[in-house]
């Protein structure tokens, strides 16, 4: 086998690239993914590989009741089934054998290794060497595709295959299925395991659509709306952007503008978090001292409602930058706190007044 630098380093001329499906759960990803796989292997002669997350993440990710784990968890596996992605690649790109990495979760590789070997993409070498895993010839004398097939709902979950494709000099271009949720749901009825409802709800709340006018690095992006496009058109349209893909690799150079504007998310993010826990200590001790000023028990509730609200509308214009404040990096807690102060004492006074 060989180290990540090696691989990186003798990277030949060979087309690679890396897709990422993203859509609701339902949308008809998975659907679409083969129906794709099926194209560019017999009309373009390309090697495919769909990678779906339901198939290689199926105990993990759904609980006993069909409940996805915590964030934190799932982000955790999520990264698990990247970094095993990336032993691919490198043994891809260095033409070595595959080897097993030596932390990991036993089950997710065993599911990944038989994702890829029923894809014809890699077998075993020999009883004596379990896991060592030789590549099929077509994966590396022709063009390769990995097609990620979840719901990648937040666009860092999309950046991070956007790294790895930036760290091997790869091809890189996302599908969006643009599904109506009413379609979404019942189609997931339909399922032997089927989700919950409000899990797909929830989902749809949060999904973060590609956003080229916004993030350079999604520029090569395409939205099907599904299903009201044909199929036959949708896999034409695609095909081209996956060539466009191919054809120009995504640059190992640090871009500075895209750092730059990762760096502000992350920091949007932070400001938020500690926003979001100072808001809630200021709520908190104003219901202290409303009910040390005796007010009534159905005024007390209504005050929790409006102080609520308010949090909740506060913390999503400074999350879009709309009303409050244009959200910068260096936005100081203190004018948060202030602002939202100023419109709290309103609120309260109308509610302490209510006793007299």
């Amino acid at each position: 086998s060989c180290t990540a630098e090696e691989a990186a380093g003798s990277a030949g001329p060979r087309e690679r690239g890396l897709c990422v499906l993203c859509g609701l759960p339902a949308a008809g990803k998975s659907t679409f993914a083969r129906a794709l796989g099926r194209r560019l292997r017999q009309e373009r002669g390309w090697t495919v590989g769909v990678l779906s997350y339901d198939d290689v993440l199926p105990d993990a990710s759904l609980d006993s009741e069909g409940a996805r784990p915590p964030p934190s968890q799932w982000k955790m596996l999520r990264q698990e089934l990247l970094k095993y992605l990336e032993c691919f690649l490198t043994a891809v790109i260095s033409g070595c054998q595959m080897s097993a990495p030596p932390n990991r979760t036993e089950a997710i590789w065993e599911n990944f290794i038989t994702c890829l070997k029923d894809q014809e993409l890699i077998f075993s070498s020999a009883l004596k060497a379990p896991y060592c895993y030789l590549l099929a010839k077509t994966a590396v004398s022709r063009p390769l595709f990995l097609v990620l097939d979840d719901n990648f709902y937040y666009q860092s979950m999309r950046y991070e295959v956007f790294q790895l494709a930036r760290k091997y000099s790869l091809g890189f271009c996302q599908l969006f299925l643009d599904c109506p949720l009413e379609t979404c749901l019942q189609r997931n009825g339909q399922r032997l395991r089927a989700l919950p409802p409000e899990t797909i709800y929830a989902m749809g709340e949060k999904i973060e659509k590609p956003n080229p006018q916004k993030n350079a690095w999604e520029h090569n992006s395409l939205t099907i709306q599904s299903p009201e496009c044909s199929l036959e058109s949708s896999l034409e349209v695609t095909d081209l952007l996956l060539l466009t893909a191919l054809e120009n690799p995504v640059k190992n150079i640090e871009d500075n503008m895209e750092q730059k504007e990762m760096d502000r998310i992350i920091c949007s993010t932070n400001v938020l978090h500690k926003a979001d826990q100072t808001l809630r200590r200021i709520v908190s001790q104003t219901m202290k001292e409303a009910k040390d000023e005796q007010v009534l028990p159905n005024n007390l509730k209504l005050l929790a409602e409006e102080l609520n609200k308010l949090k909740a509308e506060f913390l999503e214009d400074l999350r879009q930058g709309n009303k409050y404040l244009c959200f910068q990096p260096t936005t100081d807690l203190s004018d948060v706190t202030s602002f939202f102060c100023n419109e709290k004492h309103n609120i309260v006074q109308k509610y302490f007044s209510k006793q007299h």
